[in-house]
C-alpha cells in the first residue's frame, strides 16, 4: 500500500501516522513470558497483524501463510505478532491447532486495536503494520487478502530493508 496522509482514516478508526513512532503496547501473549511489548523487539523489524477472530476461515488462512513463511521472516530479522480481541486461552488453542510458532497477543477490549485504527466495535479489523528496528511505523496494509498477504508483506519488507540504513 502506498503512503497515506498523516491523519488517514480507515474502516476501524484513525490510523497512526507513517514515519513516526508506532504506538507502543504491552499485551498478554501465548509466549512463555506472559506479556509482550512492542518495545521488546527494538533492534529488529516487527510485523504486527491485526485479525478478527481465531478459528475463522480467513484468519486461519492468514496465520497459516505467516507460519509457512516464518523462515523467510527470520532471515529478515523480523518478528511476527498476531493481535486480536480473543483471549490468551483461545490464542493458545489456535496456536496448538495450527502449529503457530509466533506469538498471538490478546487485545481484549481493543485498546491496542483502537490505537492502530483497527477496531470494529467488537473485534479487530484485518490490518497489518510494519515497524522498523527503531520503532518507527514504515508501512500499513488495509484491505488484506489472507491468501497472498504474507508474500505482500515480505516484498514490502525487502523494499524497506533495502533502503534502510540498518
Amino acid at each position: 500500500m502506498g503512503l497515506l496522509p498523516p491523519m488517514a482514516q480507515a474502516m476501524g478508526g484513525k490510523l497512526p501516522p507513517l514515519e513516526q513512532a508506532a504506538p507502543n503496547f504491552t499485551l498478554p501473549a501465548t509466549t512463555g513470558e506472559g506479556e509482550v511489548s512492542l518495545a521488546d523487539y527494538r533492534g529488529q523489524w516487527v510485523v504486527a497483524y491485526f485479525y478478527p477472530q481465531d478459528f475463522t476461515s480467513g484468519c486461519t488462512i492468514e496465520a497459516r501463510k505467516f507460519q509457512q513463511d516464518l523462515p523467510a521472516y527470520r532471515q529478515r530479522q523480523t518478528q511476527i505478532l498476531g493481535i486480536s480481541a480473543d483471549s490468551v486461552n483461545s490464542h493458545a488453542e489456535f496456536c496448538d491447532s495450527e502449529g503457530l510458532k509466533f506469538p498471538l497477543l490478546a487485545d481484549e477490549g481493543g485498546a491496542v486495536s483502537k490505537a492502530y485504527g483497527s477496531w470494529l466495535g467488537i473485534r479487530s479489523a484485518r490490518h497489518t503494520f510494519i515497524v522498523d528496528p527503531e520503532g518507527i511505523l514504515r508501512s500499513i496494509f488495509l484491505g488484506v487478502n489472507p491468501i497472498v498477504h504474507s508474500r505482500e508483506v515480505l516484498a514490502k519488507l525487502d523494499e524497506l530493508q533495502a533502503t534502510s540504513p540498518r
